[in-house]
């Protein structure tokens, strides 16, 4: 068993739903506009996700009733983040153990506030590893779960052999998250890699609600696009009907 054999069977067995490897390479520029030097001198990047449990999601219309808000910032939030941050930690210590460098990268932690991003786009790894696409939400959708998946990176200079390409947008004429964001700060637009991010979304409009939202309920939860998305309610009933979506 080689090595990326090795780390996708010892995350598994730590409870990963998703575990894949990205060359970055056609993505270096980016990254190190993000993240910098320390962020960019990695060539491969492990996404491994973890699904989110679709009750615990289905809380979300009602999350100001009966503590729905709050029970899934502490299970969707809290415990996954928390979860995916000690397994990214030991996928990295087993790749340090096999003699490369490792770089563990949290699952949810903003290192500059201007832009509001974090050192490297987890779903863009994700993506790059063929997990999923990027829909227009901004988030990653995958096949199975939509957008109802939580990822972390681990960022290495192990050869790895890539698991993926990225995948193409199925999100076809649907505009459910566009129409559902309480701040319209999506623009509905396709994933384009050559575009800047607030071609397709407005950050800041987000994170102001999310702040706005802390101050009157004490719980900074919204998660509208990632509820509505019909890739992740088609499950575990059959698939809706799209049009209902689709404007």
């Amino acid at each position: 068993m080689d090595i990326g054999e090795r780390i996708q069977s010892f995350a598994e067995s730590l409870g990963v739903d998703y575990v894949g490897v990205a060359d970055l390479a056609e993505a270096r520029e980016f990254i190190l506009d993000q993240g910098g030097p320390t962020i960019a001198q990695y060539p491969f990047g492990v996404a491994m996700g973890i699904a989110l449990v679709d009750p615990i999601v289905d809380l979300l219309p009602d999350r100001e009733r009966n503590g729905g808000g709050a029970l899934y910032k502490h299970h969707a939030y809290d415990v996954v983040n928390a979860t995916l941050d000690q397994i990214a930690m030991r996928v990295a210590s087993m790749l340090q153990r096999e003699g490369y460098r490792a770089f563990p990268v949290a699952a949810s932690k903003r290192v500059d506030d201007a832009r509001i991003c974090g050192p490297i786009s987890q779903k863009l790894v994700a993506h790059l590893a063929g997990l999923g696409w990027i829909g227009k939400s901004c988030l990653l959708v995958t096949p199975d779960h939509g957008p109802r998946v939580r990822w972390v990176t681990v960022l290495t200079d192990a050869p790895l052999p890539p698991t993926g390409s990225p995948m193409e947008s199925r999100c076809g004429t649907c505009q459910a998250c566009v129409a559902a964001c309480p701040v319209q700060a999506f623009t509905g637009r396709v994933f384009d890699p050559d575009e800047p991010r607030e071609a397709r979304y407005d950050a800041a409009a987000c994170d102001r609600f999310f702040k706005e939202e802390e101050r009157r309920t004490g719980i900074p939860v919204c998660g509208m696009c990632l509820w509505v998305c019909p890739y992740g309610r088609s499950r575990p009933a059959a698939a809706p009907d799209r049009s209902t979506f689709q404007k």
